[in-house]
Protein backbone atom coordinates (compact mmCIF):
# COMPACT_ATOMS: atom_id res chain seq x y z
CA UNK A 1 0.00 0.00 0.00
CA UNK A 2 1.15 3.99 -1.02
CA UNK A 3 1.33 5.93 2.21
CA UNK A 4 0.88 9.82 1.55
CA UNK A 5 0.84 12.53 3.63
CA UNK A 6 -1.45 15.82 3.80
CA UNK A 7 -0.11 18.92 6.01
CA UNK A 8 -1.91 21.54 7.29
CA UNK A 9 0.85 23.33 8.76
CA UNK A 10 -0.96 23.92 11.83
CA UNK A 11 0.18 26.14 14.27
CA UNK A 12 0.04 25.59 17.85
CA UNK A 13 -0.02 27.84 21.23
CA UNK A 14 3.60 29.91 21.53
CA UNK A 15 4.84 29.01 17.74
CA UNK A 16 5.15 31.45 15.00
CA UNK A 17 4.55 31.25 11.28
CA UNK A 18 7.76 30.74 10.51
CA UNK A 19 8.03 27.88 13.11
CA UNK A 20 5.60 25.83 11.94
CA UNK A 21 6.58 26.16 7.92
CA UNK A 22 9.90 25.25 8.89
CA UNK A 23 8.58 22.31 11.16
CA UNK A 24 6.47 21.21 8.03
CA UNK A 25 9.88 21.57 5.97
CA UNK A 26 11.18 18.83 8.00
CA UNK A 27 8.71 16.62 7.87
CA UNK A 28 8.22 16.53 4.07
CA UNK A 29 11.55 15.74 3.89
CA UNK A 30 11.42 13.03 6.20
CA UNK A 31 8.51 12.07 4.10
CA UNK A 32 10.80 12.17 0.67
CA UNK A 33 13.29 10.03 2.64
CA UNK A 34 11.30 7.47 4.01
CA UNK A 35 9.10 6.83 0.65
CA UNK A 36 5.87 8.17 1.10
CA UNK A 37 4.07 9.42 -2.47
CA UNK A 38 2.57 12.75 -2.37
CA UNK A 39 3.08 15.54 0.17
CA UNK A 40 0.52 17.92 -0.02
CA UNK A 41 -0.61 21.19 1.72
CA UNK A 42 -4.15 21.97 2.17
CA UNK A 43 -5.43 25.91 1.76
CA UNK A 44 -7.38 27.59 5.19
CA UNK A 45 -7.75 31.47 5.21
CA UNK A 46 -8.18 33.27 9.20
CA UNK A 47 -7.52 30.95 10.96
CA UNK A 48 -5.13 30.99 14.41
CA UNK A 49 -3.88 27.76 14.03
CA UNK A 50 -3.61 26.86 10.66
CA UNK A 51 -0.59 28.83 8.73
CA UNK A 52 -1.59 26.77 5.37
CA UNK A 53 -2.90 30.30 3.21
CA UNK A 54 -1.17 29.71 -0.18
CA UNK A 55 -0.45 26.41 -1.52
CA UNK A 56 1.71 26.94 -4.49
CA UNK A 57 3.74 29.63 -2.49
CA UNK A 58 4.41 27.21 0.02
CA UNK A 59 5.49 24.01 -1.68
CA UNK A 60 7.99 26.53 -3.46
CA UNK A 61 9.82 26.60 -0.23
CA UNK A 62 8.92 22.86 1.27
CA UNK A 63 10.08 21.13 -1.47
CA UNK A 64 13.46 22.53 -1.87
CA UNK A 65 15.93 19.59 0.02
CA UNK A 66 13.62 17.03 -1.86
CA UNK A 67 14.39 14.99 -4.75
CA UNK A 68 11.49 12.14 -5.55
CA UNK A 69 8.53 12.75 -3.47
CA UNK A 70 5.61 14.33 -5.71
CA UNK A 71 4.22 18.08 -3.87
CA UNK A 72 0.81 18.99 -4.31
CA UNK A 73 -2.55 20.93 -2.48
CA UNK A 74 -4.92 19.41 -1.21
CA UNK A 75 -6.26 21.77 -2.35
CA UNK A 76 -6.52 24.87 -4.28
CA UNK A 77 -9.98 26.02 -2.95
CA UNK A 78 -10.58 27.46 -6.82
CA UNK A 79 -13.60 29.88 -5.26
CA UNK A 80 -10.94 32.10 -4.17
CA UNK A 81 -9.11 32.37 -7.28
CA UNK A 82 -9.02 32.95 -11.26
CA UNK A 83 -7.94 29.89 -13.46
CA UNK A 84 -5.01 31.62 -14.65
CA UNK A 85 -3.38 32.22 -11.60
CA UNK A 86 -3.72 29.18 -10.91
CA UNK A 87 -2.59 27.73 -13.83
CA UNK A 88 0.72 29.76 -13.58
CA UNK A 89 1.51 29.13 -10.18
CA UNK A 90 1.38 25.48 -10.63
CA UNK A 91 2.91 25.72 -13.95
CA UNK A 92 5.74 27.61 -12.15
CA UNK A 93 6.50 24.64 -9.76
CA UNK A 94 6.53 22.13 -12.48
CA UNK A 95 9.40 24.28 -14.18
CA UNK A 96 10.79 23.65 -10.82
CA UNK A 97 10.50 20.29 -9.56
CA UNK A 98 9.43 18.49 -12.96
CA UNK A 99 6.66 15.85 -13.39
CA UNK A 100 5.82 15.49 -9.88
CA UNK A 101 3.03 18.42 -9.38
CA UNK A 102 -0.39 17.25 -8.09
CA UNK A 103 -2.41 19.83 -8.53
CA UNK A 104 -5.81 19.41 -5.93
CA UNK A 105 -8.45 21.84 -6.88
CA UNK A 106 -11.52 22.24 -4.52
CA UNK A 107 -15.10 23.38 -4.44
CA UNK A 108 -15.33 24.96 -0.95
CA UNK A 109 -14.05 28.44 -0.08
CA UNK A 110 -11.99 26.97 2.98
CA UNK A 111 -13.22 29.78 4.78
CA UNK A 112 -16.13 32.05 5.85
CA UNK A 113 -17.74 34.35 2.99
CA UNK A 114 -16.22 37.78 4.10
CA UNK A 115 -12.71 36.42 3.91
CA UNK A 116 -13.46 34.76 1.04
CA UNK A 117 -14.66 37.91 -0.49
CA UNK A 118 -11.73 39.99 0.83
CA UNK A 119 -9.27 37.71 -0.88
CA UNK A 120 -11.02 38.29 -4.26
CA UNK A 121 -10.15 42.04 -3.41
CA UNK A 122 -13.60 43.04 -1.46
CA UNK A 123 -12.33 44.26 2.26
CA UNK A 124 -15.79 44.91 2.97
CA UNK A 125 -17.44 42.15 1.10
CA UNK A 126 -18.23 41.90 -2.38
CA UNK A 127 -18.95 39.63 -5.26
CA UNK A 128 -17.58 37.77 -8.68
CA UNK A 129 -18.92 39.28 -12.31
CA UNK A 130 -19.57 37.82 -15.30
CA UNK A 131 -18.61 39.29 -18.38
CA UNK A 132 -21.82 41.79 -18.39
CA UNK A 133 -20.93 43.10 -14.70
CA UNK A 134 -23.52 41.02 -13.45
CA UNK A 135 -23.19 39.42 -9.71
CA UNK A 136 -21.26 35.72 -10.34
CA UNK A 137 -20.96 33.08 -8.10
CA UNK A 138 -17.72 31.71 -7.89
CA UNK A 139 -19.07 28.51 -6.64
CA UNK A 140 -21.37 27.82 -9.84
CA UNK A 141 -18.39 29.10 -11.90
CA UNK A 142 -16.61 25.92 -10.58
CA UNK A 143 -17.02 23.21 -13.53
CA UNK A 144 -16.07 25.86 -15.59
CA UNK A 145 -13.06 26.99 -14.14
CA UNK A 146 -11.83 23.52 -13.86
CA UNK A 147 -12.36 23.25 -17.66
CA UNK A 148 -10.41 26.55 -18.04
CA UNK A 149 -7.32 25.33 -15.71
CA UNK A 150 -7.10 22.09 -17.59
CA UNK A 151 -6.90 24.25 -20.95
CA UNK A 152 -4.42 26.30 -19.59
CA UNK A 153 -1.98 23.48 -18.50
CA UNK A 154 -2.37 22.03 -22.00
CA UNK A 155 1.16 23.47 -23.85
CA UNK A 156 -0.65 25.12 -26.19
CA UNK A 157 -2.58 26.89 -24.16
CA UNK A 158 -6.11 28.60 -24.41
CA UNK A 159 -7.18 30.47 -27.70
CA UNK A 160 -9.97 33.34 -26.31
CA UNK A 161 -12.61 34.05 -29.14
CA UNK A 162 -12.74 37.83 -29.11
CA UNK A 163 -15.99 39.87 -30.95
CA UNK A 164 -15.37 40.63 -34.62
CA UNK A 165 -14.28 36.98 -35.43
CA UNK A 166 -10.35 37.95 -33.20
CA UNK A 167 -8.63 35.44 -31.63
CA UNK A 168 -6.51 35.52 -28.67
CA UNK A 169 -3.67 32.75 -27.33
CA UNK A 170 -3.59 32.53 -23.78
CA UNK A 171 -0.87 31.01 -21.95
CA UNK A 172 0.35 29.37 -18.25
CA UNK A 173 3.83 29.62 -18.88
CA UNK A 174 6.14 29.85 -22.17
CA UNK A 175 7.41 26.85 -21.97
CA UNK A 176 5.15 23.77 -20.28
CA UNK A 177 7.50 21.04 -20.13
CA UNK A 178 5.44 18.84 -17.21
CA UNK A 179 1.69 19.51 -16.45
CA UNK A 180 0.46 19.53 -13.30
CA UNK A 181 -1.36 16.33 -12.86
CA UNK A 182 -5.03 17.70 -11.95
CA UNK A 183 -6.73 15.79 -9.16
CA UNK A 184 -10.68 16.71 -8.03
CA UNK A 185 -11.54 16.43 -4.19
CA UNK A 186 -14.41 16.79 -2.51
CA UNK A 187 -16.64 15.67 0.52
CA UNK A 188 -19.99 15.23 -1.23
CA UNK A 189 -21.42 13.30 -4.30
CA UNK A 190 -21.00 16.47 -6.15
CA UNK A 191 -17.12 16.33 -6.43
CA UNK A 192 -17.46 12.62 -7.59
CA UNK A 193 -19.93 12.93 -9.95
CA UNK A 194 -18.02 15.81 -11.56
CA UNK A 195 -14.48 14.32 -11.59
CA UNK A 196 -16.22 10.82 -13.46
CA UNK A 197 -18.15 12.98 -15.69
CA UNK A 198 -14.72 14.88 -16.37
CA UNK A 199 -12.24 12.01 -15.97
CA UNK A 200 -10.29 13.18 -13.17
CA UNK A 201 -8.43 11.32 -10.75
CA UNK A 202 -10.31 11.80 -7.79
CA UNK A 203 -9.90 12.17 -4.05
CA UNK A 204 -12.53 11.49 -0.78
CA UNK A 205 -11.72 13.82 2.18
CA UNK A 206 -12.31 10.64 4.66
CA UNK A 207 -10.26 12.81 7.12
CA UNK A 208 -12.77 15.68 7.39
CA UNK A 209 -15.88 13.88 8.25
CA UNK A 210 -15.56 9.97 8.10
CA UNK A 211 -18.80 10.05 6.89
CA UNK A 212 -20.24 9.06 2.48
CA UNK A 213 -17.27 8.13 1.74
CA UNK A 214 -18.37 4.52 0.10
CA UNK A 215 -21.16 6.55 -1.68
CA UNK A 216 -19.61 9.19 -3.02
CA UNK A 217 -16.47 6.61 -4.31
CA UNK A 218 -19.05 4.10 -5.81
CA UNK A 219 -20.77 7.10 -7.40
CA UNK A 220 -17.28 7.66 -9.13
CA UNK A 221 -16.15 4.61 -9.98
CA UNK A 222 -19.84 3.66 -11.47
CA UNK A 223 -20.16 7.01 -13.75
CA UNK A 224 -16.10 7.65 -14.61
CA UNK A 225 -15.64 8.57 -18.13
CA UNK A 226 -12.23 7.64 -19.60
CA UNK A 227 -10.28 11.26 -21.23
CA UNK A 228 -7.03 12.07 -22.11
CA UNK A 229 -6.45 12.66 -17.70
CA UNK A 230 -7.29 8.46 -17.51
CA UNK A 231 -8.54 5.93 -18.81
CA UNK A 232 -9.49 4.42 -15.41
CA UNK A 233 -10.93 5.71 -12.41
CA UNK A 234 -8.12 6.92 -9.80
CA UNK A 235 -8.32 7.75 -6.29
CA UNK A 236 -7.44 7.41 -2.61
CA UNK A 237 -8.77 8.46 1.00
CA UNK A 238 -7.11 10.52 3.49
CA UNK A 239 -7.57 9.59 6.99
CA UNK A 240 -6.19 11.24 10.61
CA UNK A 241 -3.59 9.01 12.47
CA UNK A 242 -1.97 9.11 15.73
CA UNK A 243 0.66 6.83 15.93
CA UNK A 244 3.31 6.21 18.49
CA UNK A 245 5.32 3.40 20.28
CA UNK A 246 2.47 2.82 22.79
CA UNK A 247 -1.66 3.10 22.10
CA UNK A 248 -1.79 4.97 25.25
CA UNK A 249 0.76 7.37 24.27
CA UNK A 250 -0.84 7.89 20.54
CA UNK A 251 -3.91 8.76 21.96
CA UNK A 252 -2.41 11.30 24.50
CA UNK A 253 -0.74 12.98 21.21
CA UNK A 254 -4.09 13.30 19.28
CA UNK A 255 -6.20 14.94 21.87
CA UNK A 256 -4.83 18.67 20.94
CA UNK A 257 -6.78 17.76 17.41
CA UNK A 258 -9.85 16.32 19.61
CA UNK A 259 -9.94 19.64 21.09
CA UNK A 260 -9.94 21.81 18.05
CA UNK A 261 -12.15 19.65 16.26
CA UNK A 262 -14.82 19.67 18.61
CA UNK A 263 -14.11 23.73 19.26
CA UNK A 264 -14.91 23.91 15.33
CA UNK A 265 -17.83 22.07 15.95
CA UNK A 266 -19.36 23.60 19.40
CA UNK A 267 -17.90 27.50 18.96
CA UNK A 268 -16.48 27.93 14.90
CA UNK A 269 -13.86 28.36 15.36
CA UNK A 270 -10.01 27.06 15.95
CA UNK A 271 -7.48 28.88 18.22
CA UNK A 272 -3.73 27.93 17.92
CA UNK A 273 -2.83 24.02 19.18
CA UNK A 274 -2.60 23.69 22.71
CA UNK A 275 -0.09 21.58 24.32
CA UNK A 276 -0.10 17.53 25.12
CA UNK A 277 -0.73 17.13 28.72
CA UNK A 278 -2.21 18.83 31.61
CA UNK A 279 -2.52 21.68 29.40
CA UNK A 280 -4.95 20.39 26.77
CA UNK A 281 -6.84 18.02 29.26
CA UNK A 282 -8.07 20.49 30.90
CA UNK A 283 -9.83 22.12 27.59
CA UNK A 284 -11.08 18.75 26.71
CA UNK A 285 -14.21 18.30 28.67
CA UNK A 286 -16.65 15.54 28.83
CA UNK A 287 -18.92 17.34 26.87
CA UNK A 288 -16.09 17.87 24.24
CA UNK A 289 -15.19 14.86 24.37
CA UNK A 290 -18.89 13.50 23.40
CA UNK A 291 -19.05 16.08 20.86
CA UNK A 292 -16.58 14.84 18.93
CA UNK A 293 -16.17 11.42 19.57
CA UNK A 294 -18.78 10.11 16.53
CA UNK A 295 -15.84 11.68 14.15
CA UNK A 296 -12.96 10.19 16.16
CA UNK A 297 -13.96 6.59 15.58
CA UNK A 298 -12.70 7.05 11.81
CA UNK A 299 -9.66 8.33 13.11
CA UNK A 300 -6.53 5.73 13.20
CA UNK A 301 -5.07 6.07 16.13
CA UNK A 302 -2.60 3.48 18.24
CA UNK A 303 0.57 1.45 17.81
CA UNK A 304 2.22 1.02 14.35
CA UNK A 305 0.78 -2.78 14.63
CA UNK A 306 -3.02 -1.18 15.79
CA UNK A 307 -2.49 1.81 12.90
CA UNK A 308 -1.26 -0.63 10.35
CA UNK A 309 -4.43 -2.59 10.67
CA UNK A 310 -6.50 -0.17 10.51
CA UNK A 311 -5.59 1.80 7.22
CA UNK A 312 -5.27 -1.72 5.84
CA UNK A 313 -8.89 -2.16 6.79
CA UNK A 314 -9.83 0.92 5.32
CA UNK A 315 -7.78 0.57 2.08
CA UNK A 316 -9.49 -2.69 1.59
CA UNK A 317 -13.39 -1.18 2.58
CA UNK A 318 -12.60 1.54 0.32
CA UNK A 319 -10.94 -0.58 -2.91
CA UNK A 320 -7.53 1.54 -2.55
CA UNK A 321 -4.41 1.16 -2.79
CA UNK A 322 -3.08 4.59 -1.56
CA UNK A 323 -4.25 6.21 1.87
CA UNK A 324 -3.19 9.84 2.68
CA UNK A 325 -2.47 10.23 6.25
CA UNK A 326 -3.34 13.27 8.19
CA UNK A 327 -0.51 13.38 11.06
CA UNK A 328 -2.44 14.87 13.89
CA UNK A 329 0.20 13.71 16.85
CA UNK A 330 0.44 17.07 19.04
CA UNK A 331 3.86 18.68 20.49
CA UNK A 332 4.81 18.71 24.29
CA UNK A 333 5.58 21.88 25.86
CA UNK A 334 9.19 21.01 25.61
CA UNK A 335 9.29 20.74 22.26
CA UNK A 336 11.46 22.89 19.94
CA UNK A 337 9.14 25.24 18.35
CA UNK A 338 10.21 24.86 14.75
CA UNK A 339 9.77 20.95 14.58
CA UNK A 340 6.95 18.26 15.19
CA UNK A 341 9.18 15.42 16.92
CA UNK A 342 6.02 13.04 17.06
CA UNK A 343 4.75 13.75 14.08
CA UNK A 344 7.79 13.03 12.47
CA UNK A 345 8.17 10.04 14.73
CA UNK A 346 4.74 8.79 13.60
CA UNK A 347 6.08 9.19 10.16
CA UNK A 348 9.07 6.89 10.78
CA UNK A 349 7.30 4.42 12.89
CA UNK A 350 4.74 3.83 9.50
CA UNK A 351 7.47 3.86 7.39
CA UNK A 352 8.62 1.19 9.00
CA UNK A 353 5.02 -0.79 9.32
CA UNK A 354 3.55 -0.20 5.95
CA UNK A 355 6.47 0.70 3.51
Amino acid sequence: MKLSVLDLINVRQGQTTAQALRASRAMVEAADKLGYTRYWVAEHHNTTSVASTAPAVELMYLGQDTSRIRLGSGGVMLPNHSPLAVAEQFALLAAVYGDRIDLGIGRAPGTDPITSAAIRGHLSGGHFVDANGRPSDPVREFPQNVADILTLLNPDGAEIRLRHGQHYSLRATPVLEHAPAVWLLGSSDYSAEMAATMGLPYVFAHHFSGRGTQRALDLYRSSFQPSEHGAQPRTFVTVNVSVAETADEAWELCEPHQYLMASLSTRGKMDPQPRVGDEVKRLLTDDLRAAVAPVVDTWAIGNPEQVKAQLEETADQYGVDEIMIHPIEGAYEADPADAWPAKLRGLELLAEALL
